[in-house]
């Protein structure tokens, strides 16, 4: 009765780690893709804030 008890055991813990591994990773995955989207559109705003900055291409250019 005892081996049957401890395989229900180790049979729970296995199964348990894949619930806690979505658990862990979904949410990690959602943070990430948002954080990279708010990157995306920072990196854009500014470039298109920023007076002059293509402006700076076109000299070198020039120059070479």
């Amino acid at each position: 009765m005892k081996k049957l008890h401890f395989i229900v055991i180790i049979a729970s813990v296995f199964v348990l780690q894949a619930c806690v591994h979505k658990i862990v990773t979904v949410p990690a995955k959602v943070a990430y893709k948002t954080t990279k989207g708010v990157v995306k559109g920072t990196v854009a705003v500014g470039k298109a804030i920023i007076p002059g900055d293509s402006d700076d291409d076109d000299d070198k250019k020039d120059k070479k």
